[in-house]
């Protein structure tokens, strides 16, 4: 593997750079604030005309094919500036890379584009469910046939973007009488189709600009022709797409990560105590020190499981030991730079606040900590069996 970018992966960096710092940065404190998410919204069709809504995806459905290498670093500048804006990103790129897999050419023509241009402002992945979270197959949500149409029932939580995607995969069970994990299938769902809710939305810790709402399916009829692939094979597909997702959080807490320590550390060689700038105890060094190591082996652990699969190799493990460790590197980054900003950190006129209450949602979401390790340690063991 060359760690060096390509030409166009860095220029794809350079612009995402460019890009949060001139549009993301001035704004992002005032959209965790709350109310008006315009902003936000309008950030998202000028990043959608860039390119960067569809960067794994073919350009014959209106993606940049730049490939996992270019996403992984794009979303970690996004999130340097704006841990929402990024996070909507790596769940719209998703969407796009599941339907581009699994989708008829129908299907592929009909939504990919929509999502890559902007047309839809996000699209929605309509998997966790309040029973079945790290354990989805154990889902309720029931799709029934009646004759040309599928008959939704039940509900879906934590959907990201839910109140302005304009299409969602769903997952749903088709056939209760087989084993687990075996009856489910997967459904395109366009927002506005009657039966389809969008419920409460959650006040969550962080990430306040990125909605994140439950689905309610209430007698939800979708023509046949709407389920993705094969009946009854959706959970494979579910795997699947939530390993390569792994990649983008963990590149989105990287990002959140950097961006906690280049602030504390550039507030370190300003302030004074004791009559030198606070840069010069060891102390402070050693926190910089240690979160920049973390930070350099989670980026390159990113860059590892990203070029695994975009050469088509198995990467499910090392997705995992990334996103595991490049999310926990992150919140403990922004622990360090708290500490380093003294009583500063810890209030709101300072961006080291807002980082750390990013930072702390991306070792719970796409897959918990816990779900790495049970993952990692599987496929290590698989190898000893």
């Amino acid at each position: 593997m060359n760690l060096e970018l390509t030409e166009e992966q860095k220029l794809i960096q350079d612009t995402a750079r460019t890009f949060a710092k001139a549009e993301l940065e001035p704004v992002a404190a005032q959209l965790d604030q709350g109310g008006d998410r315009a902003p936000m919204l309008a950030n998202l069709k000028k990043l959608a005309e860039l390119g960067f809504m569809g960067l794994n995806v073919k350009e014959q459905y209106g993606g940049s094919e730049a490939g996992v290498i270019a996403f992984s670093v794009a979303i970690t500048e996004i999130a340097r500036a704006c841990a929402s804006t990024a996070v909507t990103l790596s769940v719209n790129n998703m969407v796009c890379e599941v339907i581009q897999a699994v989708g008829n050419e129908d299907q592929k023509h009909a939504y990919i584009p929509k999502i890559c241009s902007g047309e839809f402002a996000a699209a929605g992945f309509g998997l966790t469910e309040t029973g079945a979270g790290s354990d989805p197959s154990g889902m309720c949500t029931q799709a029934v046939k009646d004759g040309d149409e599928y008959v939704l029932n039940g509900s879906k939580i934590f959907i990201t973007s839910a109140p302005y995607a304009g299409v969602f995969v769903v997952w749903a069970v088709t056939d209760k009488e087989a084993s687990k994990g075996k009856g489910i299938s997967c459904f395109l769902i366009e927002a506005g189709t009657p039966g389809l809710v969008i419920g409460k939305e959650e006040h969550k810790m962080g990430q306040h600009a990125s909605a994140t709402n439950e689905l309610i399916f209430d007698n939800c009829r979708v023509p046949a022709g709407a389920m993705m692939g094969r009946l009854n094979d959706g959970f494979r597909i579910a795997v699947a797409e939530l390993t390569g997702g792994r990649i983008g959080i963990g590149s989105l807490g990287l990002g959140v990560g950097l961006a906690a320590m280049d602030y504390a550390t550039k507030y370190a060689t300003e302030r004074t105590q004791f009559g030198q700038r606070i840069s010069s105890f060891q102390a402070l060094q050693w926190m910089m020190a240690d979160g920049y190591t973390e930070l350099e082996a989670a980026r390159l652990l990113l860059m590892n499981a990203a070029f695994r699969k975009e050469s088509g190799k198995s990467f499910a493990k090392e997705a995992s030991m990334a996103k595991l460790f490049a999310t926990e590197a992150a919140n403990c980054a922004c622990y360090k730079a708290m500490q380093m900003l003294w009583g500063y950190g810890y209030t709101q006129d300072f961006p080291v606040e807002r980082y750390t209450r990013d930072a702390r949602i991306t070792s719970i979401y796409e897959g918990t900590s816990e779900i790495q390790r049970l993952i990692i340690s599987r496929e290590i063991l698989r190898n000893f069996a």
